[in-house]
């Protein structure tokens, strides 16, 4: 086959051409593979060289990060309203299928009298909680919308209980101390600002697990705690964004050292925020 230094050369017209580099024969169309690449490489020079940094959690005991001030409510991507009851569509049959779900899961409950306080506060359809599944008391009794107790129980069979399990065999949850649930307040009890969802019976705040030995487990800043614990706590958190759409623990923010807050607060898009 002829061949010229530094050339391209056709040896038939139905035939690939040939280029030489040095003494290597190389087929065309790597030449022009070999343009196009360069081209494409010239190219890329105009895409960004960094993607987005992850947000950053607590550094450790108590020492939430510093976050992005976007990030610092506790609820963002709020749909707008800061007045009025976001509960007032709760259909008859959706509380009734609610109610149905939580006798049928074993829970010990009472329906109670609508309550209403002023135009940001109250509950249509509230219940009572006093008892989860397996006797397990929740201590004071508390009221909230059925949605939100419905996602209690099935966060505390599905992750709460197993996970115990896994980290202190032969132990067993016999109390669940919540520090907060429906009352009329504003988020972090300021003094302004948008309405928590306690306010609607949406939230329930989760303080401490008392054990069948008597020992309890307290909620606290557990981000570098490498005990079974703190892997526990841990881990029913991270659990915990399976049933409820707003989670904030000990690392999220001072407000937050000593309790999990868990809401059902509906948002745009099924977003959720698990802090």
């Amino acid at each position: 086959m002829p061949r010229s230094h530094g050339a391209c050369n056709q040896t038939r017209p139905d035939a690939f051409f040939t280029c030489t580099t040095g003494d290597a024969l190389i087929p065309g169309y790597r030449s022009i593979s070999i343009v196009i690449a360069v081209f494409l490489a010239a190219g890329s020079t105009s895409l960004p060289r960094e993607g987005p940094l992850p947000v950053p959690r607590s550094q450790g005991h108590g020492q939430p990060a510093e976050r992005p001030e976007a990030a610092r409510t506790e609820t963002p991507q709020d749909d707008g309203k800061t007045a009025g009851n976001p509960n007032e569509d709760e259909t008859a049959a959706a509380f009734a299928a609610c109610r149905e779900a939580l006798r049928a899961a074993g829970a010990d409950f009472e329906e109670a009298e609508a309550m209403s306080e002023g135009p940001s506060c109250g509950i249509e359809r509230p219940i009572r909680l006093a008892e989860l599944p397996g006797g397990v008391k929740v201590e004071p009794a508390a009221t909230l919308r059925c949605e939100t107790a419905l996602q209690l129980v099935r966060w505390m069979e599905g992750s709460v209980k197993p996970s115990l399990e896994a980290a202190m065999p032969g132990e067993a949850i016999t109390g669940l101390s919540q520090a907060s649930a429906y009352v009329c307040r504003n988020r972090n009890n300021a003094a302004g600002g948008k309405v928590s969802e306690h306010a609607f019976g949406n939230a329930v705040d989760i303080a401490a697990f008392t054990l069948r030995s008597g020992a309890t487990v307290t909620i606290r800043p557990v981000e570098r705690d490498s005990t079974l614990e703190g892997a526990f706590q841990r881990a029913i958190t991270e659990a915990a964004c399976l049933y409820f759409t707003t989670v904030l623990d000990p690392g999220s923010d001072a407000a937050h050292e000593t309790h999990l807050h868990l809401d059902v607060k509906a948002r745009r898009g099924g977003y959720r925020y698990c802090w």
